[in-house]
């Protein structure tokens, strides 16, 4: 082709059109018939193939946004289309999205957020002070006027609208603007937030900013950790409050069989039950005494998205770790490195889920209000989803004492599962693929969270409005009962 180009290129010089035309004409035949002199090349085999790929990636499986959600992507585009179905639209009922599915932002963040993304907004009337107040703290301690890189910062918390040796936004030196990393281990003021809430939270348990490392989400963190402990994954649960002695009987078999502790408490705000309580790990830790609290390693987890904040998009999250060999928290920090940093916008958000308004501040009554409905609906549809499944013949339901998701036994027939094998489908995945398909209801199969052998269940969030839930109950009833008959 090299060669082709060159004689085409041969003879630049002022033409007239005709004669322009036969050099055009002769150089393209010429180089036609290089083209053909050539021998065709084999096409080279590819490099990566499902062969050569990371074997563990192969072997990963997220339930959550499997085969079924692909499934309902591709309903979905067929309605639009105008292709008929028994429904007219998919309730995505897999996944704890809570903002999707209706539920309102808290008006303090979502003023918050917008300060620190546009500071001009500062001199403006219409954002209450305890708001402005904790913006201009997270933009001073990213260097300047917007979100941006953080400056280091070592000194101890000070007041609320300073951070230490953070330039004034006012100052214009190292303003960074939005779209600009932070430290790795995410930026220093919001970590010493973060570790004023655990401190708080913990009944006044000592929490080190140095051992609080912001997230993009908890998922990141939990990944991060992963990867430094083994080369798999684990296994998930879903609805249940741990008691204390069901914490203390972990904390005491991670301490006797030498294992590293992970505990996911993005679920922390959401406890349903008035006989249940959030216990952190830490905490009882702590409480256990030195022989576990100096020795027992733990991470624990939290989030924006969960709780009653529900901001999935921000991606925000911290991690806790402690009791971690230094050595190894060298590596823990380069390993954050190559991701550079998470979100700044995220840690953000993350900051005033850990810092919101408190008694005698502007926003608290708002934000108070806005926070209890929020988890007071929760609530209430926890019980709904609860008693509505335990009316159905051949479902069972635990009592849902807190999270966002129901996740109801189900009796499958012995017809129902040969027609599963056919099917090459496990039997609740080709259950949920039935419901799917006839209702336009979205949930995520038990077999996706390593259920007990024999039996089936299947996972549903509980996030959508009253109304909208008793329907989805009711067409999950109705499905369940047609089920059985057709498989009997």
């Amino acid at each position: 082709m090299q060669r082709a180009a060159a004689l085409v290129r041969r003879g630049c010089g002022p033409r007239t059109p005709s004669s322009w035309g036969r050099s055009q004409s002769s150089a393209a035949a010429e180089a036609s018939a290089v083209l053909k002199v050539r021998p065709e090349r084999s096409r080279r085999e590819r490099i990566l193939t499902l062969e050569s790929m990371n074997p563990q990636v192969k072997a990963v499986e997220y339930a959550v946004r499997g085969p079924i959600v692909l499934k309902a992507g591709e309903i979905e585009l067929e309605l639009q289309r105008g292709i008929k179905k028994p429904f007219t639209e998919v309730i995505r009922a897999n996944i704890g999205d809570a903002q999707a599915m209706g539920q309102q932002p808290i008006t303090f963040l979502r003023q918050v957020m917008a300060l620190c993304t546009y500071p001009n907004l500062l001199d403006s009337p219409s954002f209450p002070e305890d708001a402005k107040k904790r913006a201009r703290r997270i933009l001073q301690a990213c260097g300047g006027n917007s979100l941006g890189e953080a400056p280091t910062c070592q000194a101890p918390r000070r007041e609320m609208n300073e951070c230490s040796q953070a330039a004034p936004a006012s100052s214009g030196g190292s303003c960074m603007r939005m779209g600009s990393y932070s430290a790795s281990q995410g930026v220093n003021c919001i970590r010493e937030d973060v570790a004023a809430y655990i401190t708080r939270r913990d009944g006044g348990v000592p929490a080190d900013p140095d051992n609080i490392y912001l997230t993009t989400g908890a998922s990141d963190g939990i990944s991060t950790i992963l990867k430094i402990l083994v080369s798999g994954g684990g296994k998930s649960r879903t609805g249940q409050v741990q008691s204390r002695k069901c914490i203390e009987d972990v904390i005491h078999f991670a301490w006797e069989e030498k294992l590293f502790l992970l505990a996911d408490e993005v679920y922390q705000d959401n406890v349903y039950s008035p006989d249940c309580r959030f216990h952190s790990f830490k905490k009882v830790l702590y409480e256990m005494g030195p022989e576990y609290s100096s020795n027992v390693e733990l991470a624990s987890f939290h989030s924006t998205s969960k709780g009653y904040m529900g901001e999935c998009g921000y991606r925000g999250g911290y991690m806790e770790v402690i009791n971690l060999h230094p050595e190894i928290k060298g590596q823990l920090v380069k390993l954050l490195s190559v991701r550079l940093c998470p979100p700044v916008s995220g840690q953000a958000a993350m900051d005033i889920v850990v810092n919101p308004p408190v008694a005698g501040e502007e926003s608290f009554e708002q934000f108070s209000r806005e926070k209890e409905s929020v988890l007071g609906n929760l609530a209430k549809k926890a019980k709904l989803t609860e008693d509505l499944f335990n009316q159905v013949p051949g479902i069972h339901c635990n009592p849902l004492q807190g999270a966002m998701y129901a996740f109801p036994r189900i009796f499958i027939p012995a017809k129902a599962v040969e027609a599963a094998q056919a099917h090459q489908m496990a039997p609740d995945m080709f259950y949920c693929m039935k419901l799917l398909e006839e209702t336009g209801i979205c949930v995520v199969p038990g077999s996706g969270f390593g259920q007990r052998e024999g039996t089936y269940h299947f996972r549903m969030t509980i996030l959508p409005p009253v109304e909208k839930l008793k329907t989805v109950l009711q067409k999950v009833k109705d499905f369940h009962i047609n089920f059985l008959e057709k498989y009997a």
